[in-house]
């Protein structure tokens, strides 16, 4: 999409869009030696060694007797611990720029924020497991440069530790790097685990792209572009509020193009699998209103009373379809919309119902 096919093309050939593009663009970390080999992006690590495991004739990225050092934290930093353990690596670092979470809440985590705890994960277990040396975990620890052998790969990583102080008068943290704290950790492996930074950039700006890697980021932006899309403040997907306040659901699907919806990843930031599929559904039901009229789909935790989906069934079966009538160019309410016999030469009548 905005390559083979403009957006625009798409759009005037359907009645509605649905962008569920995830929001895989990562976070970089542009400082000197960057361009060294073995410097890689922890979902390009990561998802080939998946397809490898698949059966794809793929070369995946091996750490085997390699220094990894895995730069960020979170369950991708994690996945990248567990599998360059598997992969037989020779020793497994994590930098973390952040403090260590405290055991139990602290006093400005209340519930029912979601708790910002220590935890240990699988990857970090089985490291401590294996070489008897704890947690892999180098909390307040900061990258300053990328070091590299006479090949042009890297060979190391220097860092320093930092504090972070919070300002009283503004609640501001700020973060301050302590000195005589540098320090060289052995590396043949850098994994970027940094978090993400919203939807690809693969559709805004194709034209001023120099390399392949840049043209296939700036494809999906360039296709936002066309939609006229707009975004937040996250570069992520910007999408109407509720029109009901005080309600379970806080926000629309719709974008500000008309028959453009956007759900999962590329709408709210990178997230849980279980926000995909939560959004996934409740965007369809949205969908199927903005297209019938009304719509039987359930609401997050509802259910649909069996006679009222059996109901809604053979009309469909009869090939009837709700009616959705315009008063002075406003869509009237579901409940006064009736059904129609669809039009003989156009079942789904899609000029029609844009006009």
């Amino acid at each position: 999409m905005g390559k083979d096919v403009s957006a625009s093309d798409l759009l005037a050939a359907n009645d509605a869009l649905l962008l569920c593009t995830g929001a895989t663009r990562p976070r970089d970390l542009p400082i000197p030696g960057r361009d060294s080999d073995g410097i890689h992006f922890a979902m390009e690590f990561l998802g080939k060694w998946q397809r490898r495991q698949r059966g794809d004739e793929i070369s995946p990225i091996s750490a085997e007797g390699l220094d990894v050092v895995v730069i960020g934290g979170g369950d991708t930093g994690c996945d990248c611990i567990g599998t360059s353990l598997r992969q037989g690596a020779k020793s497994i670092v994590s930098f973390e720029i952040l403090p260590q979470p405290p055991e139990a809440r602290a006093g400005d985590n209340p519930w029912p924020q979601f708790p910002r705890l220590f935890k240990v994960d699988y990857g970090h277990e089985e490291v401590a497991v294996k070489w008897k040396e704890g947690d892999p975990r180098r909390y307040n620890t900061m990258s300053k440069e990328f070091l590299r052998d006479e090949n042009g790969r890297i060979s190391g990583i220097r860092t320093v530790t930092v504090a972070w102080t919070k300002d009283p008068a503004t609640g501001q943290w700020k973060m301050a790097e302590n000195s005589d704290s540098e320090k060289t950790y052995p590396c043949q492996l850098a994994l970027l685990a940094m978090g993400f930074l919203g939807p690809e950039e693969y559709v805004k700006n194709i034209f001023f792209s120099l390399i392949i890697a840049l043209i296939v980021f700036s494809l999906f932006s360039y296709a936002i572009q066309q939609l006229g899309l707009e975004r937040d403040g996250r570069s992520n997907i910007k999408v109407k509020p509720s029109p009901v306040n005080g309600g379970s659901i806080p926000h629309t699907y719709a974008t500000s193009t008309e028959g453009v919806f956007a759900a999962g990843d590329c709408r709210r930031g990178q997230s849980l699998v279980v926000w995909a599929i939560s959004e996934g559904r409740q965007a369809a039901r949205e969908v199927d209103e903005y297209l019938m009229g009304h719509t039987l789909l359930p609401v997050p935790g509802g259910v649909i009373h069996p006679k009222a989906q059996s109901v809604r069934k053979a009309a469909s079966v009869a090939g009837f379809r709700p009616a959705v009538e315009k008063e002075d160019g406003v869509p009237v309410s579901p409940k006064k919309a009736a059904f129609e016999a669809p039009p003989a030469n156009d079942y789904r009548a899609r000029a029609s119902r844009r006009q």
